[in-house]
């Protein structure tokens, strides 16, 4: 029994050193899920900053910390799971332990009461026999009760002894088939701790790779906004041009269309005038033509 409980006590240093073996693995991965967190929150501040300059908005800035809060769910609900199985595989290894206590307690205690039975016996024989030796001498039927009466008991002992050997070999299978059962609960839990080990890493893969498909998707948003940008702004420099252009054509008829009143009220002007002196310039017509034939024939 001493061997069987060493052996066992090995395991559970082996179980334990295990599980500690696990936790620092997971100490490192949450030490990595840090870095990640830091990570996303600079590019989460880089792309707002860059959207806020662009499109005077920080939409992106929603969308990240929804995404964000959906991944941070799921993986809290998986750490969850986890720690609720390290308790149940505690809560069990503890629960064994207690148990294997309690019974080795038991059967220490039900060896002692047979060994005192035993002794009782003994002594009662002893006892016996010696009153035997010194009342054989007074009364062979008060021997022949004490006897009968002795025997009785011893039998009874002896039926006790039995009945407490029965049930320590009783309590031993009860013992060693709870101990099988625990040992069964503590590999399914085992199993399982390591399914959803797997079944995180998968899913984180899984994740990682879909933040790498929405990165290259962004990348490629990005350069085909700056690409209609651009276009954008030649656009703009296009109807800058004509608009300027419009502009001082505009300026150019205006212009002309006051040259052109005007020169319409100069004419008009210039007819009234013409209109009011009429007979006084034909005459003065007359005598300028007059003066200057004068003029000619003097000067030849």
């Amino acid at each position: 029994m001493a061997g069987s409980s060493l052996s066992n006590f090995s395991g559970e240093l082996k179980s334990q050193k295990h599980f500690k073996i696990q936790q620092t693995l997971l100490a490192s991965d949450n030490l990595a899920k840090v870095q990640k967190d830091r990570q996303f929150v600079s590019d989460v501040i880089n792309a707002l900053l860059e959207e806020l300059q662009k499109k005077n908005n920080f939409q992106s800035l929603f969308s990240a910390v929804a995404e964000e809060r959906k991944k941070k769910a799921e993986l809290l609900d998986i750490i969850n799971r986890e720690e609720e199985g390290r308790r149940q595989i505690k809560k069990l290894q503890k629960q064994l332990l207690d148990i294997r206590k309690e019974k080795t307690e038991e059967c220490e205690r039900l060896e002692e009461e047979v060994a005192i039975l035993k002794d009782q016996v003994q002594d009662m024989r002893v006892r016996t026999n010696q009153q035997g030796k010194f009342v054989k001498s007074c009364a062979e039927q008060l021997v022949y009760q004490e006897s009968k009466h002795n025997s009785y008991k011893e039998n009874e002992l002896e039926d006790e002894v039995k009945m407490l050997q029965e049930k320590i070999e009783e309590e031993k299978n009860v013992h060693f088939e709870t101990e099988a059962f625990l040992k069964q609960q503590h590999a399914n839990l085992k199993q399982k701790l390591q399914y959803w080990i797997h079944r995180y890493e998968k899913d984180m893969e899984e994740k990682e790779q879909e933040i790498t498909a929405l990165q290259n998707k962004r990348n490629s948003s990005q350069t085909r906004i700056q690409d209609l940008s651009k276009k954008c702004k030649d656009m703009e420099n296009v109807v800058i041009e004509d608009r300027i252009e419009k502009e001082h054509l505009r300026a150019q008829m205006e212009k002309e269309q006051r040259e052109k009143n005007a020169a319409t009220k100069i004419q008009a002007w210039w007819r009234g005038t013409l209109v009011r002196k009429g007979p006084r310039s034909k005459k003065a017509d007359k005598s300028k033509k007059k003066d200057g034939k004068k003029g000619k024939k003097k000067r030849k």
